[in-house]
């Protein structure tokens, strides 16, 4: 009669000598002194952040950072991905008012000013529309999904960054169907 217990993890506890065989390579010597001990921490903080940028870059979802990990992440960066947005286009359309200013003429400096504000106002109704979709996708998709505010800003922040520098890169080209 095979029951199977109510609680446990289902294996017997490996023998110390089996776990000891499978942890590596020679310990490293404890650091001699505080600020050696300090420079290893360092270290491999970096190597760490290092690793993680790199799985990041590649889209390895195994090495990205907790907020990127996850089916519904995925699914906002495809999303935000799949569509071109207009947040992309405040940066530069900021600094024109400042170039502007150097001009002695009124009219430039109010067309690059009017320009600026059409820019803040189309980028604030992007973001709402891709807000609304992002829910209703996640809503969709992930009925067991409770917090969805969490994602939305993620997909929001996510279409005002430049597309050749987000962070993992786009899995989908503008136009393609999520």
């Amino acid at each position: 009669m095979s029951e199977t217990p109510a609680s446990g993890k289902g294996r017997p506890t490996p023998k110390r000598k089996d776990s000891q065989r499978r942890r590596g390579g020679p310990v490293a010597p404890p650091p001699a002194t505080r600020k050696e001990a300090a420079k290893r921490i360092r270290q491999e903080g970096a190597d760490k952040r290092k690793a993680i940028k790199a799985g990041t870059r590649s889209g390895d979802e195994r090495a990205m950072l907790g907020r990127d990990q996850g089916p519904v992440r995925r699914l906002v960066r495809d999303l935000v991905d799949s569509r071109r947005h207009i947040g992309v286009f405040l940066l530069p359309a900021t600094v024109l008012p400042l170039i502007a200013d150097l001009s002695s003429s009124r009219q430039v400096r109010a067309l690059a000013v009017s320009i600026w504000l059409t820019a803040v106002l189309l980028t604030v109704f992007d973001m709402i529309i891709m807000g609304v979709l992002v829910r209703r996708r996640v809503r969709a998709e992930f009925p067991g999904e409770t917090k969805t505010r969490g994602h939305v800003v993620y997909g929001v922040v996510r279409t005002a960054q430049f597309r050749r520098f987000r962070l993992p890169p786009p899995r989908v080209s503008p136009g393609d169907p999520v």
